[in-house]
């Protein structure tokens, strides 16, 4: 990705409820996401803590995903039923460095 870019870190804690539903969510959330005006990728963790990052072009960008009615409806479903706690953190990206061994 081309710098300055924006990313949107998500760590959470999981209650056990409703599972199967919560990951059809978060699989319809991330295909959504991917048809947002300046969406650039996502990488995503779970174990006991899940962390999904997602990478944006500007905040502008951010905010318009933020009103999205769908991603507004699954959020209050999150709060409501699949997350015990969450964190947002919104920031700029300004270098990247990669390392890829080879065999």
């Amino acid at each position: 990705m081309e710098t300055p870019y924006y990313a949107v870190i998500f760590t959470s804690k999981r209650t056990p409820d409703y599972a199967d539903i919560y990951a059809e969510m978060a699989e319809k959330m991330e295909t959504l996401a991917r048809t947002q005006p300046g969406f650039l990728g996502v990488d995503s963790v779970r174990n006991d803590i899940g962390i999904t990052v997602s990478y944006w072009k500007s905040l502008a960008d951010i905010a318009h995903w933020k009103q999205n009615f769908e991603h507004q409806l699954a959020q209050k479903q999150g709060r409501k039923i699949w997350y015990s706690y969450y964190n947002v953190k919104i920031c700029k990206v300004e270098r990247e460095y990669t390392f890829e061994k080879t065999s």
